[in-house]
């Protein structure tokens, strides 16, 4: 594997002309040369890409799908929740996003350019702000020898700077949430590391909310003589949006001194009528030799030679006082921060610049109500908190490293896995904050429970978790707009229940309480042509909302189906409640989520239309493949079907409930008699029981079920739903066909293959390969002791999309062999942290597991009903070491 990771990086890194590697810029991440170009331009999945014989079978969609985008965009002038005619080109331009959990991001591309921006909640604008720069000035006895804007690009604006640095001087390097670009200076024997630093930190609840990032320029001078070096940090008051000219803006210097710590900067208020917030560069002035200056407001027009010519002068800033007047419409303003340091004859000195966005309060697309952000528990709503911000992350920005570091080390230092896998399974936690992420305080008003109170089989009206944690939604995708879409959560889970907890049981207390909620409103589905309620009683919602209407109240979003008929929602909760009681050993959560568990299965009992205790699929694309249509008892939602009522088992006798583990029991062994008659061809399970020409094709998602069993524990003795050699053998043939004998064994799993080797081509999904499938599918392997196929499997992805496709920090949903990707940046491929829960469990029991508890994230056991036990043996306790991840 070695030798694979290093021919990889060796292309992306193949332009870089310097033998220079930085400051501590570590071995293991994602490394690319500013000078690298991708040879592979893929275009997105449209419309016009279906093929003939499915545009007929879909042509009423089709039809009524142009219907309902003419009437969104053309009169309602929204954006609608997914676009089949203007999807997003690809810019193999992003890297590691700045900023905490659902506070908003701004998105640095690996060349430095400040390029993606989510500051209204959930809604995406992609806009390269071209004065956005950071700028290196060198002085020698008093005189400027060189200042450079650390940019490889040559703009038709701002002539009066120097633009074009050469990019094969430079790197840039990511292991999120940290980022590094490497830049030796041309002819200066001066070499630049920024290091950029977001406060993304497991088990943390406070500064991982925070809308800050910190950059450290750590300045190395190889040179006989001392030099004087001089960053200057530019930014618009904006994000290149249309707003930036809307009129009103206006800047300001601030300096704040508080536990005897000092920074300055400039505040740029940005006073839109919707969402207004406030940016903020500052300085720390840390030590005596550091200079602070500012220029609080320049026109980003023109050449700008007065703000460069500035600088050149002295290496400092003019550093007016007062604030800057409003803007007039059609006039954008930005400023400029500039620090300071000497750095000595052969040696070393560093500079710390923070960026802040505060935005406390926001509302959604509707406007009916307003939100407030997490980090304001901390900072305050009165829009007031960015040089406090400031101030926190100047002085904690360490601390943050710290931990990082501690998190990060087991898994670095871990030489049994390969570099690419330790790049993959931190780089994609990106979306974690970066997936239109919001985190807001729970409203005093708020009531959660659906209306159904936990004496009637509900929830509190506020369950302590949502109070204390607050509420957490995150988008299927960014150009798939809809919060906590269920089917897709049931993969990413993995990195919130593992990472952040409360988070994940946050969200499941809200995904409950719309369980047993209705809308009985009528509308139009777009797949079937009928009309049929909103949300029904008793079913798990497709997703709580679209950011452009308003999440939590108004859930489902999605409407191509209806989705109360569909297969998998219901069994995805009741897995990943069993799940994350079985990491987490919540018995208040497990307590609460049992009658939902209950009313849930209940409602998908009517999928059982033979008695045999398996479920069928209705003929239609019932399920997360939402394009590939199932009939009969099917390999997919089967096998999630017996996981599902397996659980049951596990929880009644958690909760001393004998009458449900007996019922359950007997539909476990029946529909686990039926499954095997019905699918199982003697080497995997078909992919339905349609008894159809492609019915036998293999699903590479076929062992999902025993997936979820595995990683809460389960799966053997009592509490089994499938013989194990069975799972070994599907999971060999799907090795064999959808990996090895798919693109030469190097892209992955396809979702569907022919037993004769080729892909299924019977609907749009079967062919496509889904990132984050394929790393749930590696994980199960790693369970069943298949760790050589599953990293074999899993790297195809990776190398796909990181290395040759240029999708970093934007892993789609899917790509096909040849050509075409859909829906970039995705929920699902989060499912890799599956994949370490994986190897954390299948640890030999007297090693420690690699990813560690943190003590104050425990749950506080509470005295319930409910016993903890080993599996098989009721009434003894659960061991503790059984991958016990909070």
């Amino acid at each position: 594997m070695e030798s694979g990771d290093n021919s990889s990086t060796a292309e992306l890194m193949s332009r870089y002309v310097s033998l220079e590697l930085g400051y501590g810029v570590p071995k293991d991440g994602w490394r690319i040369c500013l000078a690298h170009e991708f040879k592979e331009k893929r275009k997105p999945f449209q419309a016009k890409d279906v093929s003939l014989s499915n545009i007929v079978e879909h042509i009423g969609l089709g039809v009524r799908y142009l219907k309902w985008w003419y009437k969104k965009t053309q009169i309602e002038k929204k954006a609608p929740f997914i676009d089949m005619f203007r999807a997003i080109p690809l810019r193999q331009i992003y890297g590691a996003p700045l900023g905490g959990i659902g506070g908003g991001t701004i998105t640095r591309g690996w060349r430095g350019e400040f390029c993606r921006w989510q500051l209204n909640p959930g809604m995406y604008h992609y806009k390269t702000v071209i004065a956005n720069q950071f700028t290196v000035c060198l002085r020698r006895g008093g005189q400027t020898v060189y200042q450079q804007v650390l940019s490889v690009e040559r703009p038709p604006t701002l002539q009066g700077w120097n633009w074009g640095y050469c990019g094969e001087y430079a790197f840039y390097h990511a292991l999120y949430p940290r980022a590094w670009t490497v830049y030796p200076l041309p002819g200066q024997n001066v070499t630049l590391t920024c290091r950029q630093v977001s406060p993304v930190i497991p088990h943390d609840y406070q500064d991982s909310s925070l809308p800050v990032a910190v950059f450290v320029w750590d300045i190395e001078n190889k040179n006989d003589y001392p030099l004087d070096v001089s960053i200057m940090l530019t930014m618009v008051n904006g994000s290149g949006h249309k707003d930036d000219k809307s009129g009103g803006h206006w800047n300001e210097p601030f300096h704040l001194e508080k536990a005897g710590e000092s920074v300055s900067g400039v505040l740029l208020h940005h006073c839109t009528t919707v969402n207004p917030y406030t940016l903020c560069m500052a300085a720390r002035e840390q030590k005596s030799d550091r200079e602070i200056s500012h220029q609080t407001a320049f026109s980003p027009k023109g050449t700008c030679g007065v703000l460069w010519g500035d600088l050149i002068a002295d290496g400092r800033l003019d550093s007016p006082t007062g604030s800057s007047p409003p803007t007039q419409k059609g006039e954008v303003v930005a400023a400029a921060l500039a620090v300071g340091c000497p750095v000595p004859a052969q040696g070393h000195n560093d500079l710390e610049f923070s960026l802040a966005w505060d935005m406390p309060n926001i509302t959604f697309g509707s406007r009916e109500r307003e939100h407030v952000r997490r980090y304001t528990r901390f900072f305050g709503t009165k829009a007031d908190a960015a040089p406090s911000l400031s101030h926190h992350a100047l002085t904690h920005y360490r601390l943050w490293e710290r931990s990082i570091e501690e998190w990060q080390r087991p898994i670095l230092q871990d030489s049994s896995l390969p570099p690419w896998y330790k790049s993959a399974l931190f780089n994609e936690l990106y979306f974690v904050v970066d997936g239109g992420t919001v985190w807001t305080e729970l409203p005093e008003d708020s009531d959660v429970s659906g209306g159904l109170r936990s004496e009637d089989g509900g929830l509190p009206a506020q369950p302590a978790i949502i109070k204390e944690y607050g509420r957490f939604a995150y988008l299927e995708g960014q150009e798939y707009r809809m919060y906590n879409t269920y089917d897709v959560h049931f993969y990413a889970s993995f990195a919130l229940i593992m990472l952040w907890p409360k988070l994940a049981l946050s969200l499941q207390y809200d995904i409950a309480g719309s369980v047993v909620s209705c809308d009985p409103t009528e509308r139009l589905h777009l797949m079937s042509g009928r009309n049929s309620p909103v949300k029904v009683k008793n079913v798990v919602p497709h997703d709580i909302g679209d950011p452009d209407d308003e999440p939590w109240q108004r859930v489902n979003a999605y409407l191509i189906h209806d989705t109360a008929d569909w297969k998998d929602l219901n069994l995805k909760f009741v897995l990943q409640v069993y799940r994350d009681f079985h990491l987490t050993q919540d018995t208040q959560y497990l307590q609460d989520m049992w009658p939902i568990c209950q009313a849930v299965m209940e409602s998908e009992m009517k999928f059982d239309t033979d008695g045999d205790g398996l479920i069928e699929n209705s003929g239609y694309a019932d399920q997360t493949y939402d394009g590939w249509t199932a009939t009969g008892p099917s390999a997919y939602c089967g096998g999630l079907w017996l996981a599902s009522v397996c659980v049951m088992c596990k929880m009644a006798r958690l909760v001393n409930n004998e009458a449900a583990f007996q019922r359950f029991r007997d539909i476990l062994d029946r529909g686990s008699a039926a499954f095997d008659k019905l699918l199982w061809n003697g080497q995997y399970y078909n992919y339905d029981s349609s008894g159809q020409d492609l019915s036998n094709s293999v699903m590479s998602d076929q062992c999902a079920g025993q997936w979820f069993l595995r990683a809460s524990g389960l799966g053997d003795g009592q509490f089994q739903a499938f013989p194990k050699e069975k799972i070994c053998s599907a999971l060999k043939s799907v090795f064999d066909l959808n990996v090895m004998s798919f693109a030469g064994g190097q892209m992955g799993a396809v979702n569907g293959m022919r037993p004769e080797g080729v892909p299924d081509h019977s609907s749009v999904q079967s062919d496509e390969v889904w990132i984050g499938v394929v790393y749930g599918l590696a994980a199960i392997m790693i369970h069943e002791g298949m760790l050589e196929e599953g990293l074999r499997t899993a790297e195809g992805c990776y190398r796909t999309v990181w290395e040759r496709l240029g999708m970093a920090f934007q892993t789609p949903e899917a790509y096909c062999e040849k050509g075409i990707y859909r829906s970039l940046a995705y929920m699902r491929p989060l499912s890799i942290w599956a994949m370490q829960l994986a190897l954390d469990t299948s640890q030999p029991r007297d090693q420690a597991p690699k990813t560690t508890t943190t003590p104050t994230d425990q749950a506080p056991q509470t005295t319930t009903t409910i016993q903890t036990e080993t599996e098989g043996e009721p009434g003894q306790k659960e061991s503790q070491d059984q991958g016990h991840i909070p």
